[in-house]
């Protein structure tokens, strides 16, 4: 029984990455790759239509950069913190409320953003609208959080103790040997964590199209609107023609989003072996 419990999921995953494919790859045959990957207008509607993928590619990568380089520095700090200098007693009361990050909807953090943040960014950096790339960062650098520290967390506590003893017992300070000593032989873990974070952030739906804007155009800096893949996807899948060119198109969106998350799935496997940093 276990076993085929076990085989479904893997059943489950195969079966939706045969949808992707079948739904999304008949669209290369009325649009180019080249088209495709490199066409700066997203124009679904128009006549003819444009289906150009570059905007959104971008999009989602000034949301991933800008969310990992709020959660990277922040979530390593806590790590550091909670593994190292933390008293016990207060370290098992902040570890689950970190977490507790993890479980709030990310509607929540969208409307957190609507409300609260967006009116907040635009005042103090005299925007023309709060709903940028920026405001998306910051937002999914908060939502990966939980998950940066607790990887990073588990990294560096699976560090034997007789590392730090012997830099101890050498003459190192307590920092030196956090820093010189914990931390590189951690580096596998904190690798994993930040391909994982980044992982988390590029595969998050509601909240950036809450507070991203919303703007298929080529952005020029984080202070502007961006639209992301996947945010297109949920935002124009329920009003497209089942079987349409629009529809299929929306479907190799997945695809492309489906190929980055693998190759950050691999990426952190690679990170995570020991023998990748002792080359």
């Amino acid at each position: 029984m276990l076993f085929f419990v076990a085989l479904s999921s893997v059943a489950f995953i195969l079966g939706i990455i045969a949808v992707l494919f079948v739904e999304g790859l008949p669209a290369l045959s009325h649009v180019s790759l080249s088209e495709f990957f490199l066409g700066r207008r997203w124009y679904p509607v128009s006549s003819p239509p444009r289906f150009g993928l570059l905007p959104l590619l971008l999009g989602s990568l000034f949301v991933t950069l800008g969310g990992l380089a709020f959660a990277v520095p922040l979530g390593f700090l806590a790590a550091v913190f909670l593994a190292e200098i933390c008293p016990r007693g207060l370290r098992e009361f902040l570890k689950p409320l970190i977490e507790i990050l993890a479980g709030i909807p990310s509607v929540v953090y969208g409307f957190f953003g609507v409300v609260f943040l967006a009116p907040f960014l635009r005042e103090i950096f005299t925007l023309p609208t709060g709903l940028t790339a920026f405001t998306a960062s910051m937002l999914l650098g908060l939502m990966a959080i939980p998950v940066v520290v607790s990887v990073m967390e588990d990294a560096l506590t699976a560090v034997p103790r007789d590392y730090r003893e012997a830099a101890l017992a050498l003459g190192a300070t307590r920092w030196e040997t956090i820093r010189a000593v914990v931390v590189p032989a951690a580096s596998s873990g904190i690798g994993a964590a930040i391909i994982l974070g980044a992982g988390r952030i590029i595969g998050e739906t509601m909240t950036v199209l809450m507070v991203a804007g919303g703007a298929a155009l080529i952005p020029r800096s984080f202070f502007q609107p961006v639209r992301t893949m996947t945010a297109t996807i949920a935002a124009e899948m329920a009003e497209t023609p089942v079987g349409s060119l629009h529809y299929r198109v929306l479907f190799l969106v997945a695809v492309v989003l489906f190929a980055i998350t693998l190759l950050f799935d691999l990426v952190v496997n690679l990170f995570s072996r020991r023998e990748f940093w002792r080359r």
